[in-house]
């Protein structure tokens, strides 16, 4: 029973990397200082898996969303620098995201051009303009950290930071959109099978320009709380994110194909990715294996995760002949 709850291969190797990093380093990774520190860096990285999640299991990509998290960042911070906003700039961000996502939308809904080469424009596009009328410059916003807007997102309880309890609440909010919401059923309908999606009633241009839009808005939340954390933004921030996600999602056995996906999976694959360079520096390897070891991680899990399906995917076939 226990190979059938989600997650579980990416549980594991979660575990077994923190096993192998107390060994290493037990004088880092027996404190609770590093674990804080992950509550701080992971939850950006994330929350952008937890919406790619959901693009991925329609059978779709999006690679512009490291340019969200620049333009919405800028709307963010030009606002605060500006006018002195913090919850109106806030909501301006988040309609930022909202209209790349919408515009995505409708290329790959309505026009009919590919998810990867339209993201693939618009990153390009949306991370120009952001260039363009921010100038090149990045804006100092140190003084966000005495309003509200700072503390509610990336303000601490204790020594727990908020951002990592606003990335659980999300990847809960995810979890029953994709598992027990209309929109995540009809998501995997069309990562399943699109022409039998249609056939059985799902508007599906309707339902990928509101996933589109969705991703937009999960992305420009990131971009708000790297801003708030760094409290500066700059024209090139998010540009490292988009393999680190992807990564993220894909090791947590998402598939590449669409039609399932898994939320769980996704949650420690963030933590997994943002703990292995970390893990790495503190046992005393140094910093340029990190790339080697997170691709030795990547397979693993994945090869993981493909024994289990197939032991469940047996497991089943013999009950089922006993019955029969």
């Amino acid at each position: 029973m226990i190979t059938r709850v989600e997650g579980i291969p990416i549980i594991t190797v979660f575990l077994l990397l923190v096993l192998v990093f107390i060994g290493l380093a037990p004088n880092v990774f027996l404190g609770i200082r590093i674990y804080m520190s992950f509550l701080t860096t992971v939850p950006p990285i994330l929350i952008l898996a937890l919406g790619l999640t959901m693009v991925i299991a329609a059978g779709e990509i999006d690679l512009s969303f490291p340019s969200v998290i620049a333009f919405s960042g800028f709307i963010f911070s030009f606002l605060f620098k500006t006018y002195e906003l913090t919850w109106l700039a806030f909501l301006g961000a988040l309609a930022g995201g909202a209209l790349i996502g919408f515009v995505n939308g409708v290329l790959i809904a309505r026009i009919g051009i590919p998810s990867i080469i339209a993201t693939l424009a618009t990153q390009f596009f949306w991370g120009g303009i952001t260039t363009v009328i921010s100038g090149g410059l990045s804006y100092n916003i140190r003084a966000i950290k005495t309003e509200a807007v700072w503390q509610v997102f990336v303000g601490r309880i204790g020594l727990v930071p908020v951002q990592a309890l606003w990335a659980l609440a999300l990847a809960i909010l995810m979890w029953f959109i994709l598992n027990r919401h209309r929109f995540g059923e009809h998501i995997l309908f069309i990562g399943d099978n699109v022409k039998v999606a249609r056939v059985v009633g799902i508007n599906v241009d309707r339902e990928r320009i509101k996933l589109f839009i969705l991703m937009g808005v999960v992305a420009a939340f990131s971009a708000v709380l790297l801003t708030l954390e760094n409290k500066n933004f700059f024209n090139t921030q998010g540009q490292g994110f988009l393999l680190i996600a992807l990564a993220s999602v894909f090791i947590g056995g998402t598939s590449i194909f669409g039609g399932q996906a898994t939320i769980v999976g996704s949650f420690f694959g963030a933590f997994i990715i943002g703990m292995i360079e970390a893990g790495l520096v503190a046992s005393g390897i140094q910093g340029f294996w990190v790339r080697a070891v997170v691709g030795l991680v990547f397979l693993g899990a994945v090869i993981f995760h493909l024994r289990m399906e197939r032991a469940n995917a047996l497991g089943s076939f013999a009950k089922a002949f006993r019955r029969g």
